[in-house]
């Protein structure tokens, strides 16, 4: 059983840290042909069918079960919650186990928390070689993007020996979000450490248990995986783990979001925000090479990176049918599909910036991403062939009102006129884009205006001549062959053998 976690693994240690096939194959007990298919196929995960998936009672609920602890153990006295009623709260949000389990628990994150030779909480400096690893962290703040205040998610990426920081501003804090600033950091950065910090958030850990024991995220885990990282999440509430990028978090909204920013798209903040981050790593010193700035260390780094794989295709995907008006429901906004699509099972893919919609594996939308809430995004041209058959809804049809035809066709339309015998002329030779395609059906608008004529059938019958295929090719005859005193074709010859049956 091939899982994503081992296949990470082997690229990791091929490409990151050069193991030969052998080595590999020893050390995580496998066959030498399987971690030779995983080293060819470059694929970071493998399909397979698994026919049951153990999951511990209290695994789903380990990340409530240690919020109400941290409660516990920052409240006053008269206001905590006794083992008892934990389970019992647990209980009633679906946990199946029993208190014993929770018991366990909580006393093993209490011999954790209190530490075993030390009673006072200290930290130990942490220091970091160049290219070893980054830290990753989220933060909410208030901008104003189209003279309205909006608060936004910005995502935070720093590296850890030189400090270089890049920060990116989105509407959610989604998966796809957090792959997008990803490529976009490496890509800026111009490479990849070895390791990767994060907190325990949903959108890359499944399931936490006890010490740094984690179930990443299946696409999480390939894109790692992909930039041959290898992720390590904090313990639970122990921010000081990466406390690089929750410094940075403090830093950005005193020096960089305050006075509050105002744009007039959130494009336009990102592309400040991304050279503000330059500007300021150029600027600001070190702090712990005071004689250098972050920028000087950076390129000091630098040839300590890896080498930035291309990006990742990072979206999250999740299934639906498409509606009979072809239509799909996506983050509490709809997007219209191909009609061949309708009443059908489709893979909503959704990227930080649009969404892709497959059916069958085939491409049957592909729309810009609708931050708002309950909006509908049509394309005009999804509803064509449903068009063909009902001419009438031309009229009335909510993806063709403001519909930006070309120029050729806008004249057409307005040359018809309004009324329903005008519409199916216009759908008729709309419907022609469906096998000549929009370029060739614009050229045969446009050839029958400028000669002054306004008709579906002139226009039909152009394209029909143009579908007609070339007359054959002439017969090239060779040297050899050919005649050393061609025939004349002279009419006036008859004439003369008609000549010379008369006088006789």
């Amino acid at each position: 059983m091939l899982v994503v976690e081992t296949v990470a693994k082997i690229r990791r240690e091929h490409f990151g840290r050069g193991k030969g096939v052998k080595t590999i194959a020893r050390e995580l007990g496998l066959s030498r042909n399987t971690v030779r298919k995983v080293l060819r196929s470059g694929e970071t995960a493998f399909e397979y069918e698994r026919s049951e998936q153990p999951h511990p009672k209290l695994g789903a609920f380990i990340p409530r079960l240690e919020a109400m602890l941290d409660a516990n153990a920052a409240g006053a006295r008269k206001d905590r919650l006794t083992l008892t009623r934990m389970a019992d709260l647990l209980s009633r949000e679906g946990y199946e186990g029993g208190y014993d389990a929770v018991r366990r628990y909580a006393g093993r994150w209490a011999s954790a928390r209190r530490g075993v030779s030390s009673p006072v909480e200290a930290f130990v400096p942490l220091s970091f070689a160049p290219g070893d690893a980054y830290q990753f962290d989220w933060s909410h703040d208030q901008v104003e993007i189209g003279g309205r205040p909006l608060t936004v998610k910005v995502a935070h990426l720093r590296l850890c020996h030189s400090r270089r920081f890049y920060i990116r501003a989105y509407p959610r804090e989604t998966q796809e979000m957090v792959f997008d600033a990803h490529t976009r950091a490496f890509a800026l950065f111009g490479g990849v450490t070895t390791r990767g910090i994060y907190d325990n958030m949903k959108t890359a850990v499944d399931a936490v248990f006890a010490g740094k024991t984690r179930r990443f995220n299946r696409r999480f885990e390939q894109m790692c995986s992909h930039y041959l990282i290898e992720p390590v999440a904090c313990t639970p509430a122990s921010g000081w783990e990466k406390g690089q990028v929750e410094n940075q978090v403090g830093y950005a909204r005193d020096n960089i979001f305050k006075p509050r920013l105002r744009f007039k798209t959130l494009e336009e903040l990102n592309g400040w925000l991304e050279a503000e981050c330059e500007r300021r790593a150029r600027s600001d010193r070190h702090p712990e090479q005071r004689d250098r700035t972050v920028w000087e260390v950076f390129e000091a780094e630098r040839p300590f990176l890896a080498p930035f794989a291309g990006p990742f295709d990072g979206f999250h995907q999740v299934e639906a049918v498409a509606q009979a008006t072809c239509l799909i429901n996506f983050d509490r906004n709809r997007y219209s599909v191909a009609a061949r699509a309708a009443r059908r099972a489709v893979q909503i893919r959704a990227y930080a910036d649009r969404i892709v919609v497959l059916c069958d594996g085939e491409k049957v939308a592909d729309h810009p991403r609708s931050l708002g809430r309950d909006r509908t995004v049509y394309d005009p041209w999804h509803y064509l062939p449903v068009l063909a058959r009902k001419p009438g809804a031309l009229r009335n049809g909510a993806p063709f009102r403001d519909w930006s035809l070309p120029p050729a066709l806008t004249r057409f339309r307005k040359k018809l006129g309004s009324g329903d015998e005008a519409d199916r002329r216009f759908v008729r030779v709309l419907a022609a884009v469906l096998d000549d395609g929009l370029e060739a059906v614009d050229e045969a608008v446009r050839e029958a205006l400028d000669a002054g004529v306004a008709s579906d059938e002139v226009i039909l019958n152009i394209l029909a001549r143009r579908r007609e295929p070339p007359g054959p090719q002439g017969i090239t005859t060779s040297e050899a062959l050919k005649l050393r005193d061609p025939p004349v074709a002279d009419c006036a010859r008859y004439d003369l053998l008609r000549g010379s049956r008369a006088a006789a």
